[in-house]
């Protein structure tokens, strides 16, 4: 693979293979591994605050956005900190949603304005599930980069379309969906392909063939060697 274009390497949730999955360590992780962008959830908590958690509660069992973000688990960062960690590295915020929540599209473009002039600029695409909330976004701050998270693309074969047309810059699909059929077609409307989540070497291998244009995986280090090292074994 060493004289072919390498897709970006995404650390999904930073370096989560060896580290806790969306906690400043397992960013700080991402950029020792070498990756080029971070992947990582963000729930609005009651009080507002940009709490970096991927499931709507706590292990403990309480709801994210039912508590303040004051009343977190300490491994738990707020967005500002998560971008710090993350300075050197784009940063692709999900935003998790259980339904349509116009405040944290609100909140999170506003923290981005704050920082868009500051010395540590950083990359930034926003991605979903929920077309709305891209939309949303769009209208709000064009100049903001989205991305349109996918699961089963067969079971909606106008999404990919959809997501050209509400000016997207990607799709994220689930791994199991990504074919060279579908990259191709995303290569026609002007879509970056960004399969997840993804570590087998024999398939990051098969996905770079295919001409994705990044992967998102919880093994970045391994993900790069891959790409860039020689093969091993017959």
């Amino acid at each position: 693979m060493s004289d072919q274009v390498h897709p970006v390497i995404y650390a999904h949730r930073g370096a989560s293979a060896d580290h806790p999955e969306n906690t400043l360590v397992a960013f700080a992780g991402a950029a020792e591994q070498g990756s080029d962008w971070v992947e990582l959830d963000v729930h609005l908590a009651g009080d507002g605050a940009l709490v970096v958690h991927h499931d709507p509660v706590y292990s403990d069992g309480r709801v994210v956005e039912e508590h303040p973000g004051s009343a977190r688990p300490d491994t738990v960062p707020l967005l500002v900190a998560a971008l710090d960690a993350c300075v050197g590295m784009g940063v692709n915020i999900e935003l998790k949603v259980v339904r349509p929540r116009t405040d944290l599209v609100d909140r999170v473009l506003a923290l981005l304005e704050e920082r868009r002039s500051g010395a540590d600029a950083q990359l930034v695409c926003i991605s979903c599930f929920d077309e709305a909330t891209l939309r949303r976004v769009r209208a709000l701050d064009p100049t903001v980069d989205t991305a349109q998270l996918l699961f089963d693309i067969s079971g909606d074969p106008d999404a990919v379309q959809r997501a050209a047309d509400a000016g997207a810059v990607a799709i994220n699909p689930w791994d199991p969906f990504v074919d060279a059929e579908l990259v191709q077609q995303c290569s026609a409307l002007g879509l970056a392909v960004n399969p997840w989540t993804v570590d087998d070497r024999g398939r990051i291998i098969e996905l770079a063939v295919m001409g994705v244009d990044g992967i998102i995986t919880n093994t970045p280090a391994l993900a790069r060697s891959y790409l860039e090292g020689p093969p091993s074994g017959g």
